[in-house]
């Protein structure tokens, strides 16, 4: 992974003296409220239901075993014992002490870590798949233009006060394992008919309060003219982003108001100023960055086997287990979605024990999903018995990824000022009512996801089933979505009809479900079935014939 150099390290530490003078400010009364607002905002620090939150940044969600100890050190020092784990990658403390913060953030720089544009109107974490690196299916990297698009955007003075917030993923697999398609600009590997890499552009996606699936805007763009064109992206954004609007700022309103014809001119006309210049980003660049993250070189037996294998570590290989690009090795995901835990969190003796794992079993590195998950990316083969034996030590090995109760959510109206809902009461619900793993084993794939509010943290716009927290007449009611999906596939889940209480949304997914069983072909996925089928089988067994439309 990358390591700071001394220009990298004096921005971090020089963030936190300044942040510091600002905080000291603040307490003494030197800083009004309204003047502190942005400060704190630019580092991370926001004033939440009950208690301050530090939401961290986890840079395209990689993370050493040093830094994982930090994070649990912060966790027992400064908050209650955990920390929650995003759908943006990154790591969120939620009872953090205000006057705290300028020493967390001391802590965090010794770990080359920092809270920087992880809030306010800027380019945001930039996020990838969790398998970079590494997947079976990788045509090339794409962590290392992550890293050269990190270095070019932090603290970019002409990207400090966009529109709006700006979030990028990079994706280097023939699948979309990072979300492309819902980000304002998601860019996926490619290899050109000259053997060139570069990349697919998307633009325009995005879910809160008016989702859209982003627009293919360049079919190759070579990798050598990644800044050039994203400046020119953003430019035009800056340029004609709406600010008197908040709720129209995104730039998916702007490619949906130009059309995504006038956008791609208007980016064109940006990028012929631009093109082979300054920012030109010439091979040795490149090469320099892609020697940062080269695996392990060796390449260890390809056996996974246990004499008398117990079903449990059977089904543990099923779903936790994917291939390694390297057979004899593996990549390992650790659930944080054991029952009776909320989705995401893990707790500082959880955090300090993968440090542990990552060590031993993945060469000292670990991944964050945004499906609130962790990754060992380098296991050997013949180290899976034993990995999972320590897994479920530490609570993290439920056999459930991308199963029903890997619930992607929130952390809801228990901590977020701004949702209508709690969200982690409905997850706890539905991962009780649905525990017999026979029964999810039979189901197969099916992507649950639950958002607290419009702003879609939880993503529930791209669940198979996606659950939604809604005020009505100052009361808590939940919509549902089903046909949502990421990937190459990318869709928007639709609304079945009315909103439910939150303790009828386990027999409504209960009853969705028996349609799917009843209904579905020989080996044929959930979503799959809803889009042969329609919503309206599935409107049927919830509502009976009052919601469903007569054709």
């Amino acid at each position: 992974m990358y390591h700071y150099d001394e220009t990298d390290q004096q921005l971090v530490d020089d963030r936190v003296a300044r942040f510091r003078d600002q905080m000291s400010r603040f307490l003494d009364g030197r800083l009004g409220e309204d003047e502190f607002r942005p400060l704190r905002l630019q580092n991370g620090l926001y004033i939440q239901r009950h208690a301050p939150m530090l939401r961290v940044a986890i840079p395209y969600g990689t993370l050493a075993a040093r830094q994982l100890r930090q994070l649990a050190h912060i966790a027992r020092r400064h908050d209650k014992g955990y920390g929650h784990f995003t759908t943006r990658s990154n790591i969120q403390f939620n009872w953090v002490r205000l006057e705290d913060a300028p020493e967390i953030l001391a802590e965090l720089a010794t770990v080359q870590m920092h809270a920087i544009q992880t809030s306010g109107n800027c380019i945001r974490n930039i996020t990838t798949d969790p398998f970079a690196g590494v997947a079976a299916d990788e045509l090339f990297d794409p962590r290392p233009a992550c890293e050269i698009v990190r270095q070019w955007s932090a603290l970019a003075p002409e990207f400090q006060f966009l529109p709006r917030k700006f979030k990028i993923a990079f994706a280097g697999g023939a699948e979309d394992r990072a979300a492309l398609r819902f980000h304002d600009i998601g860019a996926a590997a490619r290899i050109g008919d000259d053997g060139q890499r570069g990349f697919e552009i998307f633009v325009g996606g995005g879910l809160g309060r008016t989702p859209m699936v982003g627009h293919r805007l360049k079919a190759f763009l070579p990798q050598a003219e990644l800044l050039n064109y994203f400046e020119a992206i953003l430019r035009v954004y800056n340029r004609h982003g709406r600010r008197d609007n908040k709720y129209k700022a995104r730039i998916k309103i702007l490619v949906k108001d130009l059309t995504l014809e006038g956008f791609a001119a208007e980016v064109e006309d940006e990028w012929a100023w631009s093109r082979g210049g300054p920012n030109t980003i010439d091979a040795a660049h490149f090469a320099r960055m892609e020697a940062f993250f080269a695996g392990p070189a060796d390449a260890p037996a390809p056996s996974a086997e246990m004499p008398d294998q117990p079903l449990a570590y059977s089904r543990w290989l099923a779903r936790n287990v994917a291939a390694h690009r390297q057979p004899g090795r593996a990549i390992v995901t650790l659930s944080l979605k054991a029952p009776g835990h909320a989705p995401g969190d893990a707790t500082a003796d959880q955090m300090d024990g993968i440090a542990d794992l990552a060590e031993r079993y993945s060469h000292g590195e670990i991944r964050v999903s945004h499906e609130q998950n962790l990754v060992l990316p380098h296991v050997a083969r013949a180290d899976l018995p034993a990995v999972w034996a320590a897994a479920r030590v530490l609570g993290l090995a439920t056999p459930t990824i991308g199963l029903l109760p890997d619930v992607v959510c929130c952390p809801g109206g228990d901590f977020c000022s701004l949702a209508n809902a709690r969200s982690l009461p409905v997850a706890a619900a539905i991962q009780q009512r649905f525990d017999d793993l026979d029964y999810l084993f039979d189901l197969g794939p099916l992507e649950l996801n639950l958002s607290g509010c419009v702003n879609a943290c939880g993503h529930h716009h791209i669940g198979h089933i996606g659950i939604l927290g809604v005020d009505k007449n100052n009361q808590e009611w939940f919509q549902i979505t089903i046909g949502g999906r990421e990937g190459t596939q990318a869709a928007l889940g639709k609304v079945i009809g009315p909103s439910f209480a939150a303790e009828q949304v386990p027999e409504v997914i209960a009853r969705l479900l028996e349609t799917y069983v009843a209904r579905r072909l020989e080996d044929e996925p959930f979503i799959d079935a809803v889009e042969r089928l329609g919503l309206d089988p599935f409107r049927q067994a919830v509502y009976g014939d009052s919601h469903v439309p007569r054709h």
